[in-house]
This record gives structure tokens, C-alpha cells and sequence, in this order.
């Protein structure tokens, strides 16, 4: 590995990921760069990213590998209630990407419908993420995984919206197609 560094380099404990921290930056095999701020960094293994999370308190903890299926937000009413926020921005996964590794047993879980099953933690109350079994996707809120660049690609369930949104994303009335909905767009 070359380049120029100034301050102390941290070698990451987990033997399978690729970087190296050094002072706010991080360097792969390839020898680029990616600034961070803290150490809940996600690495690579091969080009498989992992991004770490945790609940409010810290007492559920997890990491998520890969990039998700798809990003968004979400302004159905019972995301909007459950989130108690006008909308929800999402993030989906296969479920095999995403790995508790601390606090299991303190995961609470809620379904109102056989399509979400809500987790939450239940030391702090912290929302955690939804399984979407009918789908094969669990939804990790996009606040879980801070190091993750959010970019999200649709607004789903458009028609229930409290708070428009025109930034030129496709608008579904509920879903799209090939998850189930009507596939209609709205105006922006």
C-alpha cells in the first residue's frame, strides 16, 4: 500500500477487510481513498461493502454487506405512523445481507400486516428495520446506516402523501408492478 500519510494508521481488527483508517481517511488495496468520520466505517471485502448501524442506545447492533435492491422514501400512512414523520426514507436488502451482531435478544418485533414485520429495540425504543417477507426484503431505514450515501430513486405510496416532494423522482401511486402495486406514477 502506498501514499503519503501523516498520523497514526489503525489496521482494522476484522482480518477479512481490505483498509486501513488513517486519520479520517481510509485506503484500500487499490490505493484509494474514502473520507470518514468515525470508526463505524464501513469496509470492503473484495468490492463487498459493510456498513455498520446500531439502535438509539447502542444495545442492537448490526452490519449490512453488499448495496441495496432499491432506495426511497415511503409515504404510506403506516410508515408515516410508525416513523411518526411525514415520510420515510428506506433503504432495501436481501435479507441475508443484513447480520445482527450484538443484541439480538433485545430486538422487538410488531406486525400490524403479514407484509412488515417492524423491529425495534426494546432497551431504547429505536427503530431498527422492517422485514417485507412477500417481497424477500428487509427494509434498514436509511438513518440506521449513516455511512451509506442515500440516494433515493422512487417515492412509493405517493397517493397518501402529507409532504410533496418535487425533486423529479418517479411518484407511484402505491408501488410499482413488480412489487406487487398498480405500477401508475403520479405528477411530480
Amino acid at each position: 500500500m502506498g501514499g503519503d500519510y501523516q498520523g497514526r494508521t489503525i489496521e482494522l481488527l476484522n482480518k477479512t477487510c481490505q483498509w486501513v483508517m488513517v486519520e479520517g481517511r481510509v485506503r484500500g488495496q487499490s490505493g484509494t481513498g474514502t473520507a470518514v468520520k468515525n470508526n463505524d466505517l464501513e469496509c470492503a471485502m473484495g468490492n463487498e461493502k459493510i456498513y455498520k448501524g446500531s439502535c438509539f442506545c447502542g444495545a442492537v447492533q448490526f452490519e449490512v454487506s453488499g448495496e441495496p435492491a432499491a432506495m426511497g422514501y415511503c409515504h404510506c400512512e403506516s410508515c408515516r405512523h410508525w416513523s411518526a414523520g411525514p415520510v420515510n426514507a428506506f433503504t432495501l436488502w436481501k435479507p441475508q445481507a443484513l447480520k445482527v451482531t450484538q443484541g439480538a435478544a433485545n430486538i422487538g418485533m410488531y406486525n400490524k400486516t403479514p407484509i412488515s414485520y417492524r423491529k425495534w429495540c426494546t432497551q431504547c425504543g429505536g427503530h431498527l428495520f422492517t422485514d417485507h417477507p412477500t417481497m424477500g426484503l428487509v427494509d434498514i431505514y436509511a438513518a440506521m446506516i449513516p455511512r451509506l450515501k442515500f440516494e433515493p430513486g422512487v417515492h412509493v405510496h405517493y397517493q397518501e402523501s402529507v409532504l410533496r416532494i418535487p425533486d423529479g423522482k418517479p411518484k407511484m401511486k402505491d408501488m410499482p408492478k413488480e412489487m406487487g402495486g398498480s405500477g401508475v406514477t403520479l405528477p411530480d
